[in-house]
């Protein structure tokens, strides 16, 4: 039997890791890390079930415990051509910093909303650090597609916690 939240069933992971701001969902495919989904807080945790969502548990924890940690998995980064320009621009981002949409689009020669939209599709959030792209009045911006609520919260953990 699988396991169910408010919102419905929930969908296979081969983990499922509490942090402080939300219960990460881990999907691996053979030795690829495909997938990080944040999930509410009361989803209960999932052991790993793979050697490989083992060592992604065992890095998430490191960067828990050092935000300067640097991560070292197999990715399986899928999207366009324009998302995986704008999240190799994101991975360069160092930890503590940000960067505005702005600021991206003009170096990729897009625009900052086409920038928002590649962050909302970031399938390995953390690791692909789309919570360090920011507005450019310096404000948060959005998160996960959204404006307001739990997104923005786990948005500003992970800048809080970024702080040096």
């Amino acid at each position: 039997m699988s396991d169910t939240t408010e919102a419905g069933p929930l969908k296979d992971y081969q983990a499922r890791l509490i942090t402080p701001f939300a219960v990460l969902g881990i999907s691996t495919e053979q030795d690829w890390l495909t997938d990080i989904d944040y999930l509410p807080l009361d989803v209960p945790p999932l052991a790993p079930d793979d050697p490989l969502a083992e060592e992604v548990c065992r890095q998430l924890l490191a960067y828990q415990d050092d935000p300067a940690f640097v991560f070292d998995l197999s990715l399986h980064i899928a999207g366009t051509p324009h998302q995986k320009r704008v999240w190799e621009v994101i991975q360069q981002i160092p930890c503590g910093s940000t960067r505005s949409y702005a600021d991206i689009a003009r170096q990729l020669h897009s625009a900052p909303r086409a920038v928002g939209q590649a962050c909302g599709a970031n399938r390995l959030p953390i690791i692909v650090p789309c919570h360090r792209v920011i507005a450019k009045n310096g404000g948060l911006g959005g998160f996960m597609h959204a404006s307001d609520g739990m997104p923005l919260n786990i948005k500003r953990w992970l800048l809080n916690h970024e702080r040096v």
